[in-house]
């Protein structure tokens, strides 16, 4: 006996096909809504797990220390192995992308966050746990680099918003790990193993949002990479001035916002604020660049062209620095706020990767390049204002070389945010 499911599928079946055409248009429709959704859902999923891996080690470094019989050269080598395998990694994200797919790339990142952030909370030495960092690191450096060109690929109507979206989470998974790292190690017991291991858990929620997107796309993440490989040999980074510019204002930002992350609750305190308060602070100048992050990638993408951002952002700068060095103890909430909102430079270098070129070979190349370049220029920055912080005893010069370092990160900014694209440079 038929159903009625059966003759439904008959009398389906039946029709011409010029007939069932708009039914297959309703149904590919509904396939790419669920996709997009989809791989929307992993964008933010992964934006989340870009930065625990280095913000929750900060709280726990001393008890890493005395766990791992960790010297203290090499604690203080740990704050800049995050940049450099930003830089080494992230140049090997567009080769991959060309052999595999951009997504598959992405997915596997998330697998090497996983894997290393879980294996290293059972690190028995220093090496070990070095090496074990260095695969999340090298997972999150290819994620860095290939995450706008998913953008430009997937959702090429809404970069804006979904840049918006990718920064939030980003800078909420930065706050997030820094604020509930140390509570979190103290409810499971106080072992700074389980305090570390246990944010493998969120980089495997986004690991298996990841490996469904791949699933659900195959075909377009093999296409994908057939678009690459046969787009990449044309287009010549190197001869392009817009890149130079946007990879030297990523790496200035990225000084900036590394100094002021690793040196800010020392400013305060010095200043006669108590260690409490100064993380709080702390707190305030990450948590204020969320709703910001999410709001200016679609302001500067509406826009045909990004300077008046570079610019008051950077006086922005000026200002809490200005604050910071003159009266840290006088409005120490302004000046928190006002470094916040000039950190959110990042969310707008990364919009400016994704609308400076016109493919998604285009974004690829120049987010490898601005990225690792400018996470090799970053490097210094840091370690720079430590050893002036140390020479001086003051925070009068290390304060006045972030300021100043702000000039060129706002004329680079300035070249790089011009409405162009590197493709009519190279």
């Amino acid at each position: 006996m038929s159903t009625s499911a059966d003759l439904t599928a008959e009398a389906r079946a039946d029709r011409p096909a010029s007939d069932r055409a708009p039914e297959r248009h309703r149904d590919h429709q509904r396939t790419a809504r669920r996709l997009r959704l989809l791989l929307a859902a992993a964008v933010v999923a992964a934006a989340f797990n870009l930065r625990p891996a280095v913000t929750s080690l900060g709280p726990l470094l001393e008890r890493v220390r005395d766990g791992l019989g960790m010297s203290a050269t090499v604690a203080g080598l740990l704050t800049a192995v995050p940049s450099l395998c930003f830089a080494v990694f992230g140049l090997a994200a567009p080769g991959l992308a060309r052999r595999i797919g951009p997504a598959a790339v992405v997915t596997a990142g998330m697998g090497a966050i996983t894997a290393g952030l879980a294996a290293r909370a059972f690190a028995g030495n220093t090496a070990v746990f070095l090496l074990l960092s260095a695969l999340a690191l090298a997972g999150i450096a290819v994620s860095n680099v290939l995450m706008p060109v998913i953008v430009k690929r997937y959702f090429p109507d809404r970069v804006g918003p979904m840049i918006g979206l990718y920064s939030m989470a980003l800078s909420a998974g930065t706050a997030v790990a820094a604020a509930v790292t140390v509570p979190l190690t103290s409810a499971v017991g106080g072992s700074w193993r389980a305090g570390l291991g246990i944010w493998a858990a969120a980089a495997a929620i986004a690991l298996v949002l990841w490996l469904a997107a791949l699933a659900a796309d195959r075909g377009g993440n093999s296409a994908a990479s057939r678009e690459t490989a046969g787009g990449a040999p044309a287009l010549r980074i190197l001869r392009s001035r817009t890149a130079w510019a946007l990879a030297i204002f990523f790496g200035l930002q990225a000084t900036g916002a590394y100094a002021t992350m690793g040196w800010l609750p020392q400013i305060y305190q010095d200043a006669g604020i108590s260690a409490g308060e100064s993380g709080v602070l702390l707190a305030v100048t990450m948590v204020i660049s969320v709703p910001v992050s999410f709001a200016l990638p679609s302001l500067a993408a509406a826009r045909g062209d990004q300077r008046l951002f570079v610019v008051v952002l950077g006086c922005f700068g000026l200002a809490g620095y200005a604050g910071l060095a003159l009266a840290p103890a006088g409005a120490p909430w302004l000046w928190a706020v006002l470094a916040g909102l000039a950190n959110c430079c990042f969310p707008l270098a990364i919009t400016m990767i994704g609308l400076r070129a016109r493919s998604a070979v285009g974004v690829a190349k120049l987010s490898a390049f601005s990225q690792s370049l400018g996470y090799l220029i970053s490097i210094p920055g840091p370690v720079l204002v430590g050893a002036l912080y140390q020479g001086t005893g003051s925070w009068y010069v290390p304060i006045g070389l972030l300021a100043a370092l702000l000039v060129p990160q706002m004329a680079a900014g300035v070249l790089a945010g011009r409405a162009r694209h590197i493709e009519d440079e190279v």
